[in-house]
């Protein structure tokens, strides 16, 4: 009788098996789960991405499984799918913007005639740069080629931008992916209605003109007249105060004036967040950021506004990252070292928690399970470095518990009284975590790191 009790239960079930008549199905751990539906899947994608494997799982398997879905759901509901891309891109819903620019290039490539369409018109909104229009070529090439609708599409995104964006694009984003403008201008022909663009792309198409000199300092093509006055700069004071004058991004710098404090100080005038953020170590590393300098004190106000936090769609998985990175003193890829700033340190923090400013709380009951196993310290999270599937489960469960008024979190682990013994010959059970929304994430995370 115990050999058929213990086959076939209705009260205990190993993980090795699935509930009896549940719909469960396998998953890449060896156990069971309910499955997600394509688009609750497709909304995963579009969050975290597939940039390197999970403790399970190869990368390759998980970038097919996820296609694969991508395909299901431009051919079940194309609107649906494409307006769920533009969602998540534009309102920064997720770290990198490179899964919603592949979807869009799968969906535009498998999807019928409205649904191509539909993809095609969402172009300028998910892919805002020039670098983002490069991926999504480099994408749709491997996927489907170029077609008379794409080229239509492409040339409308350089169309609808004035002369002076036009030119920032061709400065700032000037090639990636093995794509440049002039590679794009070839193949979509978008329309030089006016001197101006005509000015714009013969520059990117052939190069730069003396004999032009006065036509592109005198019109709004005047940034890419500034580009090469920097190109032939020697003095750094000099091509500090250029960028302070033609507001010239970093991408416009020569590699010679990189190591300077006074450019780099020019730059941060006028620095976007995004790229204020991602330069913090270099800035330090230069000797520009210092304790007590006027430098800092930008840094520190320009991470403290949330307005400007929420306009540059700066998840604050970027921002936890950018933490961890600068904090540690060095690169995760390169021999680069710094001495980090604290107060730094402290903004990095304290914006973290800002860039959830906007949450809504649901007003519901929520208890937070999370998964505290030896494989949760393996990988990474949105190819992120150093940022582990249980410091960003921590994170996120400490946000949900400061917006949300109804929320508890617990850890599945054996406690004080084990409810038994699981598939894998484990102590089974669950610990109350404790947390508050007054915490840190270090609390937090000691706090998971504790249990076993």
């Amino acid at each position: 009788m115990s050999t058929y009790s213990n086959t076939y239960s209705t009260r205990r079930t190993p993980q090795s098996r699935s509930i009896p008549g549940s719909s469960q199905v396998p998953n890449s751990a060896g156990g069971f789960t309910w499955s997600l539906d394509d688009f609750a899947r497709l909304d995963r994608f579009l969050v975290l991405g597939v940039d390197g494997p999970t403790y399970y799982a190869s990368q390759e398997h998980l970038s097919r499984e996820n296609a694969e879905c991508v395909v299901r759901c431009a051919r079940a509901d194309g609107r649906r799918t494409v307006a769920r891309i533009v969602e998540i891109s534009e309102n920064g819903r997720a770290p990198k913007n490179s899964p919603a620019i592949f979807s869009l290039a799968l969906t535009a490539a498998v999807g019928g005639l409205k649904t191509r369409r539909l993809a095609l018109e969402a172009l300028p909104l998910v892919c805002r740069t020039g670098t983002h229009l490069f991926e999504f070529c480099e994408y749709h090439r491997g996927l489907r080629g170029w077609s008379r609708t794409l080229r239509h599409h492409v040339a409308r995104w350089y169309d609808e931008k004035t002369p002076r964006e036009v030119a920032f694009q061709a400065v700032k984003y000037q090639q990636r992916n093995g794509w440049a403008h002039r590679d794009l201008l070839r193949l979509a022909h978008p329309k030089a209605e006016d001197e101006v663009r005509k000015l714009i792309y013969r520059w990117i198409a052939r190069g730069w003109s003396e004999a032009d000199d006065a036509a592109y300092r005198e019109s709004d093509a005047r940034l890419i007249w500034a580009f090469e006055r920097a190109k032939r700069s020697e003095k750094p004071a000099d091509l500090a105060r250029m960028i302070l004058d033609e507001k010239l991004p970093r991408e416009a710098v020569p590699t010679r004036h990189l190591t300077s404090p006074v450019v780099w100080e020019a730059l941060l005038a006028d620095m976007p967040m995004t790229a204020m953020i991602r330069n913090l170590a270099t800035m330090t590393r230069v000797g520009l950021l210092v304790p007590g300098s006027a430098a800092e004190r930008r840094v520190i106000d320009e991470l403290g506004d949330g307005q400007r936090l929420r306009a540059a769609r700066v998840h604050p998985i970027v921002l936890l990252s950018a933490l961890r990175v600068y904090q540690q003193g060095h690169g995760a890829r390169s021999t680069a070292t710094w001495e980090p700033c604290q107060k730094v340190v402290d903004a990095l923090d304290a914006a973290f928690y800002l860039a959830f400013q906007n949450v809504e709380p649901t007003g519901k009951a929520h208890l937070l399970a999370l998964d505290v196993s030896g494989s949760m310290g393996i990988g990474s999270i949105a190819g992120v470095p150093g940022l582990t599937p249980r410091v960003a489960s921590a994170a996120l469960a400490l946000v949900t518990m400061a917006v949300e008024p109804n929320c508890e979190a617990v850890a599945f682990a054996s406690g004080d009284s084990p409810a038994g013994v699981n598939g894998g010959g484990h102590l089974a059970g669950i610990t109350p975590l404790g947390l508050s929304p007054g915490q840190h994430l270090d609390d937090v995370l000691r706090a998971v790191d504790a249990l076993p």
